[in-house]
């Protein structure tokens, strides 16, 4: 079976990798980095800064507390630059040296349709190779979407995530255009690092795909660091300004409210990276060039596939392109194999970091179903004061008849770290009472999991309950 992959990101170089591992003989494009967005120019490089400005925030923060006293401490912002790349180096080095263990050839182009299931590849030294294969599966990705708003791109101090992600000096103020999880993950680096920081969000709330109650802590803590968010305050235009950029909004209750920052950070989201694929020669269905699949990650066109950010219908995260990979190479080469979006977790690395995976409450009201709330804080947890004072909160939904989990929520140290335990319990359809009888080490913050699952049944240990 010859199988050709077409990106080679998260999505990609695992399908590919699967697909070898099953005896498929494959064929791996890629026009720029291997790792894609998330290695070279997204989840690596952003939690690399993260960890360097969580740093400085404890030693500043905390560190007198605790015992630590030191001087003059500051950031240094090329240091800090050089040491996100050589993190993302050393992992796309990997990747490529995993693709040559598996014996899949790769190809340095951009691959596109030249009808139905026939592919040619415009390679970087700008000659054609023909891409034939039994198979293809689709991993293009996405790229940051750009707003209609007049100005963005005729400023310069206009960047997007890429841009916030490759500066040569650290700007004294931004601002972001979006409440997103990009914007709100760099909003926090930034701000740690000492750039005044405003946030404004055309909606009247951020971070939709959390629960409420973690929205909250998050946005409190934000707003200790020094960040100012407007909501409901819509971008109308940018224009220049000595000092770098002026953005010009409209408040609520329709007043003009201009800010001047010397950058400009737009993250309103992200499309489907699909233009260069030529979708409609193949005979692909799409809805704005995102790739309509069935659960099996196949399109309209049988032995066709596509995964990650590319689809339509899915989070654009690194993980479900991943895990859509293996489901696409498995079924490929027989086997039976289904994309399950239920345990699929969601995790924001602002600060606290936030993790959510199935049902919010918000959803669980929405749906009419008839279920509990279990809570446990983070100031009730001997590991988590120890860490970062004790912020945050454990959020279980469980139905309320048999006590199933539907959704857990975590705020707090490790927060993206605990949540394998909610999108475990998920997959296994496990009970209040099995995450209760499930022994949790101590001093570990994972012992939040189970007193948020006692409050639940209204029987937590290390608080008072709430019923």
């Amino acid at each position: 079976m010859k199988i050709a992959v077409v990106g080679g990101g998260p999505g990609g170089y695992v399908a590919a990798i699967r697909a070898a591992q099953l005896g498929a003989s494959v064929t791996l494009v890629e026009k720029q980095h291997l790792g894609g967005t998330c290695l070279n120019i997204g989840c690596i490089p952003t939690k690399c800064l993260l960890h360097s400005a969580e740093l400085l925030a404890d030693i500043k923060e905390q560190g007198k507390a605790i015992g630590v006293e030191a001087s003059d401490v500051r950031i240094n912002f090329p240091q800090v630059i050089q040491h996100k790349n050589e993190v993302s180096k050393k992992l796309t080095s990997g990747i490529a040296s995993l693709l040559k263990a598996n014996k899949i050839k790769k190809i340095d182009g951009e691959a596109y349709f030249l009808g139905a299931k026939k592919m040619s590849v415009l390679k970087n030294d700008g000659t054609e190779e023909p891409l034939d294969a039994d198979a293809y599966i689709l991993a293009t990705g996405s790229a940051n979407s750009v707003p209609p708003i007049p100005g963005i791109k005729d400023n310069p101090n206009c960047i997007d995530s890429t841009g916030a992600l490759s500066l040569k000096e650290l700007p004294k103020s931004m601002v972001v255009i979006g409440g997103g999880v990009i914007g709100l993950e760099l909003a926090c680096a930034y701000a740690a690092f000492g750039t005044k920081v405003t946030v404004v969000e055309a909606m009247d709330h951020m971070l939709p795909m959390l629960d409420g109650d973690l929205t909250k802590i998050g946005v409190a803590h934000m707003k200790k660091m020094g960040i100012e968010f407007y909501l409901e305050c819509p971008v109308q235009s940018v224009a220049a300004n000595p000092a770098g950029a002026e953005v010009v909004c409209k408040s609520k209750d329709n007043q003009t409210i201009r800010f001047v920052a010397e950058k400009v950070l737009v993250a309103v989201g992200r499309h489907a990276n699909t233009d260069s694929l030529r979708l409609d020669a193949g005979g692909i269905k799409h809805e704005k060039g995102r790739i309509l699949v069935n659960e099996k990650m196949e399109t309209s066109v049988p032995g066709i596939y596509a995964i990650g950010d590319c689809v339509k219908g899915y989070a654009h995260l690194a993980h479900t392109a991943s895990a859509m990979g293996e489901v696409a190479a498995e079924n490929i080469m027989g086997l039976s194999a289904a994309y399950d979006e239920r345990t699929n977790p969601t995790c924001v690395y602002m600060e606290p970091e936030a993790a959510s995976v199935g049902l919010t409450e918000e959803q669980a009201k929405a749906r009419g179903i008839d279920y509990t709330v279990g809570k446990f804080p983070m100031s009730a947890n001997g590991k988590a004061l120890i860490l970062n004072g004790g912020e945050g909160l454990v959020k279980i939904i469980a139905g309320k008849q048999y006590g199933e989990v539907l959704g857990m929520h975590i705020i707090g140290p490790r927060a993206t770290d605990l949540i394998a335990e909610g999108a475990l319990a998920i997959s296994v359809e496990a009970t209040l009472d099995e995450l209760i009888s499930t022994i949790h080490s101590h001093p570990t913050v994972t012992e939040t999991m189970r007193e948020a699952a006692l409050d639940a049944e209204g029987r937590a240990i290390h608080m008072v309950s709430r019923r």
